[in-house]
């Protein structure tokens, strides 16, 4: 009975999107250098240009969810693909473990924010519960809308593009 106790169940879920991306801790302070950075050039010229990566992403999101004494994300990933970011990890309530994955497509809006509309979120063989949607949908809204997002700094956005690894962000200085 023990073993069984001590025991989890793995009962699958979905495939990571891609290789494991490794994360570092100074590649989470990377994505509030990338938006001063910009906020520094656009100072000179009007126009902001910042330019993310998963590394940096997928670092923010497991510092984040590191803050938690029971993350609903373990080993999260963070994958920027087909005009969409995917967040692909494993959950584990009780003796289950379970392969998850987010998908977001992020939105601008005509005011220059940023909207992140949710295209699929599997958990293991059943859908993703809302806590956890609502958690990783919090996390990424604020990357890119809270404190070191664009909001906070001042940017309208007028363009986001995502392929090959990268999140390309263009606009102004409101």
């Amino acid at each position: 009975m023990l073993a069984m106790i001590a025991c989890q169940i793995d009962v699958g879920g979905p495939e990571p999107p891609g290789q494991p991306i490794p994360t570092h801790v100074d590649a989470a302070s990377e994505l509030s250098r990338s938006w001063q950075a910009a906020l520094t050039s656009a100072a000179k010229t009007g126009q902001v240009i910042v330019l993310l990566d998963e590394m940096q992403l997928t670092s923010f999101l497991a510092h984040r969810l590191e803050e938690n004494e029971h993350p609903a994300l373990l080993d999260p990933q963070v994958y920027l693909r087909q005009n969409a970011i995917q967040v692909y990890g494993i959950t584990e309530r009780g003796p289950l473990k379970a392969s998850v994955l987010v998908v977001v497509e992020p939105i601008v809006n005509p005011d220059g924010s940023i909207a992140l509309e949710l295209t699929t979120a599997e958990i293991g063989p059943i859908p993703a519960p809302v806590a956890l949607k609502d958690t990783i949908s919090a996390i990424l809204t604020e990357a890119f809308t809270g404190s070191v997002g664009s909001l906070a700094t001042g940017i309208r956005v007028s363009s986001l593009a995502i392929a090959d690894g990268e999140m390309a962000i263009a606009g102004e200085l409101r």
